[in-house]
C-alpha cells in the first residue's frame, strides 16, 4: 500500500513537471505569458524566470513587452539576483522612459546596486556606483516619494566609505608605516571633513607624525618633530575638551624634548657622518613603503 502511494505520488510529480516542460517547449506564447505571470504571483520565481526568459525576444516591439520586462526584472529581484535585476530594470527605463513604471524601475535599479554594496573591508566599486545611481534618481525625480529614501541610502553608503577610509588610515599606523598613516589621516579628513572620526583621526595623526619623526634618520628628526608639535597645537585649539587632549600635550612635550636631544647628537656628528645620514634618508624616501598619492609628507 505504501509502495503504491509512493508510485502514485511519483507519477503525479512527473505529470506536473511534464506539463510545465510541455508548455515551455510549445509555441503557445500567450499561454506561456499567462502562466509566467501566474507563477510569479504564486511566488514560484524560478519557474517564472524560465518562461520570462523564453518570451523576452518573442514579445519585443509588442505592447505586452512592457509588462513582461517589468515582471522579468522583479523576478530576478525576488530571486536575489541583483546584478541581473538591475540590468533588467535599466533596460526597462531605457526602452520605456515615459512609462508610469519608469520611476519605480529607475529606483529599483539603483536599489539593487545598494544591495550589492559589500562590507567596508572589501572593494567599494559597487558602493560608488550605487551612490551615482541613487543620486541620478534624485536628480531625475526630486519630488518623488522615493527621493527621501534614496537620500538615506546614499548617506548609508557614504558612511561606509568614511569608515573604510578611517580603518585604512588606522591600519597604516597599526602596522608601523607612520609616514603613510600621516598622509592617510590627512587625506581622509580632507575627503570627509564632517566625519564622526575627525577628532580621533586628528589625534592619531599627531601620534603617527611623532612616531614617524622618532623612526627617521637623525638629520630629519628635528623638522618632523616640529610638525608633530604643530599638529598638537592645532588639535588642542580645535578640541580643548577632547579626551585625547592630555595625550596630545604629552606628544608635544616629548617632541620638544626629543628636538633638544637631536640637536645635541647632530652637533657631535662629523661632516661625513651627516652626509651618510642624508643619503640613507633619501634612500628611505625613495622606497615604495609609505607612499600614497595626492599628498606627501616632507
Amino acid at each position: 500500500m505504501i509502495w503504491a502511494s509512493a508510485l502514485l505520488f511519483s507519477i503525479g510529480m512527473i505529470g506536473c513537471k511534464s506539463k510545465f516542460e510541455k508548455l515551455r517547449a510549445g509555441n503557445d506564447n500567450v499561454a506561456k505569458y499567462r502562466e509566467a505571470i501566474n507563477l510569479y504571483n504564486n511566488k514560484k520565481y524560478s519557474k517564472a524566470l524560465i518562461l520570462f526568459e523564453d518570451l523576452s525576444n518573442k514579445y519585443r516591439g509588442r505592447p505586452e513587452n512592457e509588462e513582461l520586462m517589468y515582471y522579468h526584472a522583479y523576478t530576478s529581484y525576488r530571486l536575489r539576483d541583483y546584478t541581473s535585476a538591475r540590468f533588467h530594470f535599466k533596460n526597462f527605463t531605457d526602452q520605456y522612459p515615459q512609462s508610469q513604471r519608469a520611476e519605480e524601475c529607475r529606483f529599483m535599479g539603483a536599489y539593487c546596486y545598494y544591495l550589492e554594496s559589500p562590507v567596508y573591508t572589501l572593494d567599494q566599486e559597487n558602493t560608488l556606483k550605487a551612490i551615482e545611481s541613487l543620486q541620478l534618481f534624485i536628480n531625475l525625480y526630486p519630488k518623488s516619494d522615493r527621493a527621501e529614501e534614496a537620500a538615506k541610502f546614499i548617506q548609508d553608503l557614504r558612511d561606509k566609505l568614511e569608515h573604510k577610509s578611517y580603518a585604512n588610515a588606522k591600519l597604516y599606523l597599526d602596522v608601523g608605516d607612520y609616514k603613510a598613516a600621516v598622509i592617510a589621516f590627512q587625506n581622509s579628513l580632507r575627503d570627509y571633513p564632517d566625519t564622526k572620526y575627525a577628532e580621533e583621526m586628528e589625534y592619531l595623526a599627531i601620534r603617527a607624525q611623532y612616531l614617524y619623526a622618532k623612526n627617521s634618520m637623525l638629520t630629519s628628526q628635528e623638522g618632523r618633530y616640529q610638525e608633530a608639535i604643530e599638529y598638537s597645537d592645532h588639535f588642542i585649539d580645535n578640541y580643548p575638551e577632547s579626551k585625547f587632549k592630555k595625550d596630545a600635550e604629552g606628544l608635544k612635550k616629548n617632541s620638544q624634548r626629543d628636538i633638544e636631544s637631536v640637536k645635541k647628537l647632530i652637533a657631535t656628528l662629523t661632516p661625513t657622518q651627516k652626509k651618510k645620514e642624508k643619503e640613507k634618508e633619501e634612500e628611505l624616501n625613495n622606497s615604495p613603503r609609505g607612499s600614497l598619492p595626492q599628498q606627501t609628507v616632507q
